[in-house]
């Protein structure tokens, strides 16, 4: 299984708003909907800070590499420009 983090460091006051996009559109349910796919889950931070975390959890790198390939993950990433300044990955492997 491979753990997927990923930080976006939203624009000031932007984060409510990319985030209701993100659903808006299902992006999350169509990415959840993948085969592959074990977790797919947004959390906000309770610093008040403009990021916003993605926990996604894949059964192994052909389903990331698939997921990657997806209408809706083009969509994702023609949003982040108008919501995101920047974005930090972290990748886990486990034995899973």
């Amino acid at each position: 299984m491979i753990v997927l983090n990923v930080t976006y460091h939203c624009k000031p006051e932007m984060r409510e708003e990319f985030l209701e996009q993100i659903m808006t559109e299902g992006i999350d349910v169509a990415s959840r909907a993948e085969a592959g796919n074990i977790k797919y889950d947004y959390y906000l931070p309770v610093d008040g800070s403009n990021d916003l975390l993605l926990v996604e959890k894949w059964r192994d790198a052909d389903a990331i590499e698939e997921h990657g390939r997806q209408p809706h993950f083009a969509r994702l990433r023609e949003l982040k420009p108008e919501f995101v300044n920047d974005t930090v990955i972290e990748r886990f492997e486990t034995g899973e």
